[in-house]
């Protein structure tokens, strides 16, 4: 049973600390917050866990074995490098870091202390990713495809009132591309590869950061168009367009729906996806489990290998089209 010790006492640690107990490799053994009355209350709520509001003693507790951290994302990488560096394994909400440069380090620091460092990408651990996956043709039948996740976030009443809510601070390194784009652009990449070139169209806000954009990836033979946004909510399905045939998804931050759609009339349309979890997160707190118990296997050491280098090809996508719009943040300084 692995210990858990966690940073962030909001609704996406709660759901992460139920997918980890719900998949039976994780113990809830230590909750940090900054106040004692918020750690106390969650950890009475997921198993009456241990409490701390030290955080350098809470990184170093020998209790530990991993560390999941939701804390604002100017905060993820300072805390992660910290955690490693006192030989805890961890799992950092997306987007793991600010920028490329943070990723690659955090990369070098887990390969030296021999400890494992996963980006919450969940999506690409569910096994409706893979179904799509295996219906895609050669890249060269892909034709394009048109990915969307926008929603609204009730943090922007905040901005539209004057304030700042770290979500779209810069100083929080905030805004749509890095708290949703993030999604689409695994999907992508995780589909479909590293582009020739990207861009990114966004709509800035008076905090700074972008409130919604249009990402389009370049292929050569095809291109990629995405929307994300988190001032205004798309109800839009997501399509993968080749030669011969249509896959038509619900999302692709969470599959429920994939439909298939051949000119041949050989798929009817019918719903391919396999039940998903309650939880959304049991396939990513179950993968995570699986590598970290069994470090030394090739399939262990191929899929680490494999997802982090996907992480680190997403930070280097992302910070290029960010900066190419113009959107700076406090860590870039």
């Amino acid at each position: 049973m692995l210990k858990l010790g966690i940073i962030g006492t909001n609704w996406i640690t709660g759901q992460f600390v139920e997918a980890a107990h719900e998949s039976g490799a994780y113990q809830l053994t230590t909750v940090y917050s900054r106040t004692e009355e918020k750690a106390k209350k969650f950890a009475e709520t997921y198993g009456n866990a241990g409490t701390e509001t030290n955080l350098s003693a809470f990184l170093s507790d020998p209790e530990l074995d991993v560390i999941y951290i939701a804390s604002p994302n100017s905060l993820h990488y300072q805390q992660a490098k910290e955690a490693m560096l006192n030989g805890k394994h961890v799992i950092v909400e997306k987007p793991a870091v600010s920028k490329l440069s943070e990723y690659t380090e955090l990369m070098e620091i887990a390969s030296q202390e021999q400890v494992f460092f996963f980006e919450a990408a969940r999506h690409i651990h569910e096994e409706n990713f893979q179904v799509v996956a295996d219906l895609l043709p050669d890249k060269k039948e892909i034709l394009g495809a048109n990915f969307t996740f926008m929603k609204y976030s009730s943090r922007y009443d905040a901005v539209l009132a004057g304030e700042e809510p770290n979500i779209f601070s810069p100083k929080f390194s905030g805004g749509a591309l890095m708290d949703l784009g993030v999604y689409l652009l695994y999907a992508a990449i995780g589909w479909f590869g590293v582009p020739e070139d990207s861009r990114y169209i966004a709509q800035k806000l008076p905090t700074g950061v972008d409130g919604l954009g249009t990402i389009v990836l370049r292929y050569g033979t095809f291109d990629v168009t995405m929307l994300t946004g988190k001032i205004a909510d798309s109800f839009l399905p997501s399509e993968i367009y080749t030669k011969n045939q249509t896959i038509r998804l619900d999302a692709v931050n969470s599959i429920s729906d994939i439909r298939l759609h051949t000119r041949d009339g050989a798929h009817d349309g019918g719903n391919l996806a396999l039940p998903q979890k309650d939880n959304p997160m049991v396939e990513e707190a179950r993968a995570f489990a699986k590598m970290i118990q069994t470090p030394e296997t090739s399939a262990t050491q191929q899929r680490y290998h494999q997802i982090v280098m996907l992480g680190k090809e997403v930070h280097a996508v992302m910070e290029k089209m960010r900066k190419e719009a113009g959107i700076v943040f406090a860590a870039d300084e």
